[in-house]
């Protein structure tokens, strides 16, 4: 028998949780959205740019992720049990971690930005414009790693408002300033799409400069503390690593799928960024705040003490999951012709792009499954599973089963489609048996008693 009551209160907390979060990937989500569709008032060499030279940004990106993973686990799970020393002791490492390793970055963005547009097979416009954008991409990356960890450690403590006011002002600054440099409003010179990373590198400044001020000031009940065990570091690479292969298993996928996409033409490479970018932005702010929410919750209550509080509320998040993210992969699947045109006018382009909208509408539900179990697996710090999901899915299916039914079947571009359908499919299958018959709970528990050790 079900209790009602137990199960509206939970979903009220998790609105109240999620809003935030919807609110700031909305904002993130729409700038590169913007991106894309500035690029696109050019010409379809301009998106397949941005979305190549974006494969390459996943590595800061993936980086940040992984860490800030890392600082929601151990920052929701010592929110639970009260440490609060250890609590910011971790968030301190995990946001000098992010900033030491996204130095190299840097150099490596100002060294080989043009070769690694090249090597995936692009044509001479297309590599000279992504290599300019890529350049600049690499530069943010510092601050990209230290805003993604900071916001990460606030949710994780239950504070979902700062993240969303830091990163959604940063957001809709990169989005305006896209807009004026690129185009070239009024005085200022049209930049093209070194405008586009320029605005970029300028935002993600800001928000790390921002998300530190707000650690260190007295806005925030988090605070900066001298880093003083290696236990703490430990755990941070132990939750961090395989989350970072989980995601650049996905990215490094995404190399030769794009090669496969470019063997049908630039159209359809531009149609796939598209139709991706249609969902992330219409989707994408619902299922990543479940899946933070998720994270905040179940790490808190495992920090609690109750094992069993944690395990029903990764169930009843993803019931809620389910019906929301399929409400809105029906509506991109109905009205995918529209959304798709927001993009671009290209009839070519728009004839693949159409269908690719439509695929990824009706992974939604693969997605709104996936997405609040792997969640409620990474605030336990177990980030093992998710990544054999992703890795299963994103190679075996998404590359593999693609290019089989594409080119030796010659199926051509459906036979791309029944690829990517697969791989989010796979995706959530994996994270369900992980999340119900994995040893998560226990996991968690060990690694809150190591830190127990840690003087408070």
């Amino acid at each position: 028998m079900v209790d009602r009551d137990r199960l509206v209160g939970l979903w009220r907390q998790v609105f109240t949780l999620s809003w935030p979060v919807a609110v700031q990937h909305g904002f993130t989500t729409l700038m590169r959205t913007v991106d894309i569709v500035v690029a696109g008032l050019f010409a379809p060499a301009y998106v397949t740019a941005v979305g190549l030279a974006d494969l390459y940004g996943q590595i800061p990106l993936r980086m940040g992720l992984s860490l800030g993973t890392g600082a929601i686990a151990l920052s929701s799970q010592d929110t639970g049990r009260g440490a609060k020393t250890t609590r910011n002791r971790g968030i301190t490492q995990a946001i000098l971690i992010g900033f030491l390793i996204g130095i190299p970055l840097v150099a490596v963005g100002l060294l080989f930005a043009d070769r690694f547009i090249e090597i995936l097979g692009a044509e001479a416009d297309v590599v000279r414009l992504g290599g300019a954008y890529l350049t600049l991409i690499f530069v943010a990356s510092p601050f990209r790693i230290v805003g993604l960890v900071g916001s990460r450690a606030l949710q994780g403590a239950g504070d979902t408002v700062t993240p969303m006011v830091v990163n959604g002002g940063a957001s809709i600054f990169n989005a305006v300033t896209t807009v004026v440099l690129a185009l070239g409003v009024g005085l200022v010179p049209r930049l093209g799409i070194v405008g586009i990373g320029l605005a970029t590198l300028l935002a993600r400044f800001l928000e790390a400069s921002v998300v530190v001020a707000a650690i260190a000031s007295r806005w925030t009940d988090l605070s900066f503390a001298r880093p003083r065990s290696l236990t703490i570091t430990d755990q941070l690479v132990r939750i961090s690593a395989p989350n970072f292969a989980e995601g650049m298993s996905s990215s490094l996928a995404n190399f030769p799928f794009n090669s496969l996409l470019l063997v049908f033409g630039t159209e359809v490479n531009a149609a796939f960024h598209i139709g991706r970018r249609s969902y992330q932005q219409v989707a994408g702010p619902i299922y990543r705040a479940i899946n933070t929410v998720s994270s905040i919750l179940v790490g808190q209550a495992l920090g609690d003490g109750d094992p069993a509080q944690a395990r029903y509320t990764g169930f009843a998040i993803a019931g809620l999951s389910v019906v929301t993210v399929g409400i809105v992969g029906a509506g991109l699947v109905i009205f995918a012709a529209p959304i798709a045109a927001v993009f671009t006018d290209d009839a070519a382009t728009l004839g693949y792009a159409i269908p690719f909208t439509q695929v990824f509408g009706g992974s939604m539900v693969f997605f709104g499954i996936f997405f609040p179990f792997a969640g409620a697996l990474r605030g336990a710090g177990e980030t093992r599973i998710p990544f054999y999901a992703r890795a299963i899915g994103s190679f075996v299916f998404m590359l593999g089963v693609s290019s089989l039914l594409a080119i030796v079947f010659e199926w051509g571009v459906p036979g791309i489609y029944v690829g990517v359908i697969l791989n989010y499919a796979c995706w959530a299958a994996v994270a369900v048996a992980g999340f119900v018959w994995g040893d998560w709970a226990e996991k968690a528990a060990g690694m809150m008693a190591e830190r127990a050790d840690v003087a408070e």
